[in-house]
């Protein structure tokens, strides 16, 4: 392992950023090291620019995932090599926003109603009315449904928080059917 390397982990440690943005950064330094054969020490605002150019026009990469690049690489020459001058140097290219698609009503019901038994319907439910992720879903336990304040507790959802999501009448009566 480099120096450089364990300065950057080192760093990532200390701010405690999830692993899976370690590994994301680590792999975008090394990409951007590979492309021009020589360690980012060496490397300054042009080589990025031009590093930034490669991704959108040869590479095809979408507007995301440079965006994530080049947070990896203000990483990098911000906070571990301590070159803030460079925080202008790397612009976060603008992403096209999309609307998402919205399902009416009816589209809802056929959805929760063509399940084929009551787990997957309870699932199904669980998840529109309260906009869970299907891995905060799976994680749910009897204990984190609130029935008095009408509330389901999520632990450790997304970006390892707690929160607290609305529960509704009718899904807390879908989820009594099956729990019984």
């Amino acid at each position: 392992m480099t120096h450089l390397r364990q300065l950057m982990l080192d760093e990532l440690q200390r701010r405690n950023y999830s692993p899976s943005t370690v590994r994301c950064y680590i792999h975008a330094v090394e990409d951007f090291s590979k492309y021009f054969h020589r360690s980012p020490e060496r490397l300054g605002p042009s080589h990025i620019r031009e590093y930034q150019v490669h991704l959108f026009r040869d590479r095809k990469l979408s507007a995301g995932t440079i965006q994530s690049r080049s947070a990896a690489l203000r990483f990098l020459f911000v906070k571990t090599l301590r070159r803030p001058y460079l925080l202008d140097e790397i612009p976060f290219p603008k992403r096209p926003r999309k609307l998402p698609t919205v399902l009416s009503p009816e589209d809802i019901a056929r959805l929760i109603d063509s399940a084929r038994n009551l787990m997957h319907r309870t699932m199904l439910m669980t998840l529109y009315a309260t906009g869970l992720r299907r891995a905060e879903l799976c994680h749910l336990k009897v204990t984190d449904i609130d029935s008095e304040r009408m509330v389901i507790h999520v632990h450790q959802g997304k970006g390892s928080s707690d929160r607290d999501v609305l529960l509704t009448s009718k899904l807390l009566e879908t989820l009594r059917v099956y729990w019984r």
